[in-house]
C-alpha cells in the first residue's frame, strides 16, 4: 500500500483541474485518490469526463482515468478518499468560498487556486519563497471558525508570479521598493478553456482583463505583510500602477517592469548589485528541498532578445522566474523584463509546491 498522501483535486475536468492531475503523476509524496467537478460530469469515469477535451497534451495519468468523478458540492463524498483537496473551483466566487470553507468545515484542508479567499484575512495567500511565514495565521483561522483539522490556503494571481520573487529579492536586501511600473502581457491560457475568441487573439493584442490591474496593484501588498494577530496586515509599499494586456501566446506571462527604491540616490544599489541579489536568492523551498522547488528561483539572462515565453518558461521545471534586459530606467530607478509559465508556477505547479511546503511544515500530520 502506498505511503503518499491521498489527495483530492476539485474542478479535475477544467483546465487547471487537468493540469494538476497531470503533475501530480508520479509525485514523491502525493497521489490523486478523489476527483470532483460540476454534476454534469458526476458519476463518469474521469477518462470519459473529459474525452474530447483533454487539454494537457500527454495521455491521462493511468491511475486516475477511472476514477469516479464525484459532485463536487457534495462535500461528503471526499470524507474518506483523501486528505487534503486541491481547489481548481470554476464557479461564482461566493460559490468558492462557501463550498472551500464547507471542505474545512468537515477537516479536509483547501489548497486553492481560486481567487475567491484571497482577501479573506486569516487565509494566507502564498508564494512559498516569500511568504511562507504567514503560515502562522493557519492555527488562528481554524480558531476564527471553529475547524478541527481543516484549513484554506490560497496561491495569488498568475501574473504576480512573474515579478514577485525579484522584488522580493530586492526588499529582502534591504533595497526597498517605494513605487512601481507594471505593465503583463498575458499568455492565452490564462483565460481558462475555451478563453479568448481565436479571432480576437490571432493578428492581435487585447488591451484590457478584467480584474486583472487591481489584482497586480493589491495582491503584492498582501503577499508583502505580515500576521498580526488574527488576521494578515497589508504592507503599505510598493505603490503600483499596471496595464494588463491579452497576447497571442499559449503559456507564459511577460512582465515589463519599472521600479523606483525607497532610499537616498547614493544608498541604490547597481545593476551590478541587483544581478547578484536575484542570482543568489533563494528561501525555504530551496532549504527543504521541496520536489517542486527551482533550484534558482530567479534566472538572469544576458541576451538583448530574451526572455522569451517559447524559449524560456520551462526554465527549472517551469517554476523560475526569468528576467532579462536589466537597465537603467529615465523616470525610475531600473526596468527588466521578466517572464513566468503561468500555467505551472502561476497555476497548478505552485499550488503543488504550496501542498508541499504545508507538508513540510508539518500542517498534514495529523489528518
Amino acid at each position: 500500500m502506498s505511503d503518499k498522501i491521498q489527495v483530492g483535486v476539485l474542478g479535475a475536468t477544467g483546465m487547471v483541474g487537468q493540469r494538476y492531475i497531470k503533475l501530480l503523476e508520479n509525485h514523491p509524496w502525493f497521489e490523486v485518490t478523489y476527483v470532483a467537478a460540476s454534476p454534469r460530469s458526476a458519476g463518469k469515469a474521469y477518462k470519459d469526463a473529459v474525452a474530447n477535451r483533454w487539454l494537457i497534451g500527454a495521455d491521462i495519468p493511468c491511475a486516475v482515468a477511472n476514477l469516479v468523478v464525484q459532485d463536487a458540492n457534495d462535500v461528503n463524498s471526499a470524507i474518506g478518499k483523501c486528505k487534503f483537496v486541491f481547489s481548481a473551483l470554476e464557479m461564482g466566487k461566493e460559490e468558492i468560498k462557501a463550498l472551500e470553507a464547507s471542505y474545512a468545515t468537515k477537516g479536509i484542508p483547501v489548497v486553492s487556486n481560486a481567487s475567491a479567499n484571497r482577501w479573506t484575512e486569516d487565509v494566507p495567500m502564498l508564494i512559498p519563497e516569500i511568504n511562507y511565514s504567514h503560515l502562522d495565521i493557519i492555527e488562528k483561522q481554524k480558531e476564527n471558525h471553529s475547524w478541527d483539522k481543516g484549513f484554506i490556503v490560497v496561491k495569488p494571481n498568475c501574473s504576480l508570479q512573474t515579478y514577485m520573487m525579484p522584488l522580493h529579492a530586492l526588499i529582502k536586501a534591504g533595497y526597498p521598493v517605494k513605487r512601481m511600473i507594471v505593465t503583463t502581457l498575458q499568455a492565452v491560457s490564462g483565460a481558462g478553456y475555451p478563453g479568448v475568441a481565436s479571432y480576437d487573439m490571432i493578428d492581435n493584442i487585447v488591451p484590457f482583463i478584467s480584474g486583472e490591474e487591481e489584482k497586480t496593484e493589491k495582491e503584492c501588498l498582501k503577499i508583502l505583510g505580515s500576521v498580526q494577530g488574527n488576521h494578515i496586515e497589508n504592507a503599505s509599499y510598493p505603490i503600483v500602477s499596471s496595464t494588463c494586456t491579452r497576447v497571442p501566446v499559449i503559456d507564459g506571462h511577460t512582465a515589463c517592469v519599472s521600479l523606483e527604491f525607497d532610499l537616498p540616490e547614493d544608498k541604490k544599489p547597481s545593476l551590478e548589485q541587483i544581478e547578484k541579489i536575484w542570482t543568489s536568492y533563494t528561501s525555504v523551498p530551496q532549504e527543504l528541498h521541496l520536489p517542486s522547488a527551482p533550484e534558482q528561483p530567479i534566472v538572469v539572462r544576458h541576451e538583448e532578445n530574451r526572455p522569451q515565453p517559447r524559449r524560456d518558461r520551462e526554465t527549472e521545471k517551469g517554476m523560475a522566474c526569468v528576467i532579462g534586459r536589466l537597465r537603467k530606467c529615465n523616470v525610475f530607478d531600473v526596468k527588466f523584463v521578466a517572464l513566468s509559465h503561468n500555467t505551472k508556477r502561476g497555476a497548478a505547479l505552485g499550488g503543488i509546491l504550496n501542498a508541499e511546503l504545508l507538508k513540510a511544515k508539518g500542517f498534514f500530520d495529523n489528518l
